[in-house]
């Protein structure tokens, strides 16, 4: 008995008496089970899952900092799970097109965007942007799947998704790594101020969640459709209408568009609504669920006065749904449909 007191009574420690009793023991198990937790948490962040990595791939760099993980270990097991992830994505887009990308944003806060700025990035950066995917939000899950719609071959694929997924796991692990004499103080003050953080975060999150959902289906509600069928009879009793195709334009070149529709972006029609005709119909249309960016640029411009500014219910599936119905090869508004410059 080593630590025997002059007394004759040896110390007592009360690990659990003390909030850093029980953040050291949480720190225990993730020293015990850190390959795993590391996996799991770098495998549901690339597969879609709201469960950030990056705090993940810290911890696994202070840890082995401090000796407690072995580095090579945490970076081969960070690698491994983030291209496992995005290899299902990638062989579901080569496999499934842009259903898949229509899935991912059903279940994205910002369904009018989630799309489109990756497929512009994307046309920006070319194969590029597989390297620079993991470092920006909404792009790492959805960069994969759109390699493989846009025909990437796999040896790119994996040369340069390989290569941003390095970088990535690197420069987390090793933030970690470099700041690793900072772990005990940090144990310490999440000891005291993790509740009271987790509290606020959740909160935070949960109420910014809240609002966008309540927002969507209020927009949802108040703005009015046209069917394709009513957009056919305003057309066939001489109406002029002007039809703007808000997809992006890798969605253009694989389903064509209604004839004669203006191509540009919400961001484009927003700032360009003084040229929007006010004495006639303008239909805007998408492909995106619930008819996303239709519905949020009609209420824009509706809030600027355009009054005659509709969503086509469907969008272009429903266009070419009709289409087939009448057993036509395109269903074509008036030859009198104009496009303004």
């Amino acid at each position: 008995m080593d630590d025997v007191q002059p007394n004759g009574f040896a110390p007592i420690v009360l690990h659990l008496s003390t909030p850093e009793g029980g953040m050291n023991e949480t720190v225990q198990f993730l020293m015990q089970q850190g390959t795993l937790v590391l996996f799991a948490a770098v495998l549901a962040e690339q597969i879609g899952l709201p469960i950030p990595a990056l705090p993940f791939l810290i911890a696994a760099g202070a840890l082995a900092g401090t000796g407690q993980m072995e580095l090579g270990m945490a970076v081969g097991t960070a690698v491994v799970a983030a291209l496992l992830g995005d290899q299902v994505w990638y062989e579901l887009g080569r496999r499934r097109g842009r259903r898949v990308l229509n899935w991912l944003c059903q279940i994205s806060l910002e369904p009018t965007s989630c799309v489109r700025r990756t497929e512009e990035f994307f046309a920006r950066h070319g194969v590029r942007s597989l390297v620079m995917a993991k470092f920006i939000p909404g792009l790492s899950t959805i960069a994969p799947p759109l390699a493989g719609i846009v025909g990437l071959t796999m040896p790119q694929y994996l040369l340069y998704n390989g290569l941003g997924t390095l970088l990535w796991v690197g420069s987390g692990i090793g933030l970690g790594y470099v700041f690793t004499d900072q772990l005990d103080q940090a144990v310490s003050m999440a000891a005291h101020l993790g509740p009271t953080m987790a509290l606020i975060v959740v909160g935070s999150v949960g109420g910014y969640v809240i609002y966008k959902v309540l927002h969507v289906y209020r927009i949802g509600r108040l703005i009015p459709r046209l069917t394709v069928r009513e957009a056919r009879d305003r057309i066939s009793s001489g109406a002029d209408p002007m039809f703007i195709d808000l997809r992006p334009h890798g969605a253009r070149r694989e389903v064509l568009g209604i004839p004669g529709s203006l191509h540009l972006s919400v961001d484009d029609v927003i700032a360009g609504h003084e040229k929007l005709p006010r004495d006639r119909d303008v239909i805007l249309y998408c492909a995106c669920p619930n008819d996303a960016a239709s519905v949020q640029a009609s209420a824009k411009l509706r809030e600027m006065g355009l009054t005659r500014v509709w969503p086509l219910a469907g969008g272009i599936e429903a266009w070419h749904a009709i289409a087939s119905e009448a057993g036509q090869k395109a269903l074509r508004p008036s030859e009198r449909v104009t496009v303004a410059a």
